[in-house]
C-alpha cells in the first residue's frame, strides 16, 4: 500500500508569499482549516473541521511543529481519529520551498498512511492537497491583485 503523498507545485511568487500561507494561522484558515498554529519548534496545535464519519475522523487533527527553517522548510506531525484520544492516522507533513528566478517551487510530502484503514484518507488527501494548493495560488494572486490596484 502506498503510504506517502508527494506533490510539487510552482507559484509565480517569491518564497515569502508562499511561506506566509503555510505559517500564518489566519491565512492557513482560508485554504486549509481553522487552526491555532504558531511557527515555533515543538508547538502543539490543532486543525479543526467538521467531522468526517465515513473516514472515522472527528474533524480535529492534533499536530506538533517538528522542524522549521524560515522560508525553506516546515514539518509537523498530523494525527487524527474518531476522538477520545484515539488516533487511527499518525502522519507527518513536510513542506519544502525552493526559490526560482520566476517564483517558488513548493514540495509537499505527507507520509504515514500505513494502516489499511488509512487508505480512504490517503486517496482523499492525494487529490485534496492538489485542490488546496490551487486555492493557495488563487489567494496569493488575489492578494497581489488587491495590493497592485489600490
Amino acid at each position: 500500500m502506498a503510504d506517502t503523498i508527494r506533490h510539487t507545485f510552482f507559484f509565480a511568487h517569491p518564497p515569502e508569499a508562499v511561506w506566509s500561507y503555510l505559517t500564518t494561522p489566519e491565512l492557513m484558515a482560508q485554504w486549509l482549516m481553522k487552526n491555532d498554529f504558531q511557527p515555533i519548534l515543538g508547538y502543539d496545535f490543532q486543525f479543526q473541521t467538521n467531522p468526517i464519519p465515513n473516514l472515522n475522523l472527528d474533524g480535529i487533527f492534533h499536530c506538533r511543529v517538528l522542524e522549521i527553517v524560515p522560508l525553506k522548510k516546515l514539518s509537523y506531525s498530523w494525527k487524527g481519529g474518531p476522538g477520545d484520544g484515539k488516533f487511527t492516522l499518525d502522519s507527518m507533513v513536510i513542506w519544502k520551498l525552493q526559490a526560482k528566478d520566476d517564483g517558488t517551487e513548493l514540495f509537499l510530502e505527507h507520509s504515514g498512511f500505513s494502516m489499511p484503514e488509512n487508505l480512504p484518507i490517503y486517496n482523499g488527501m492525494t487529490d485534496g492537497w492538489i485542490k488546496k494548493l490551487h486555492k493557495v495560488a488563487e489567494l496569493i494572486n488575489a492578494a497581489n491583485h488587491d495590493t497592485t490596484n489600490t
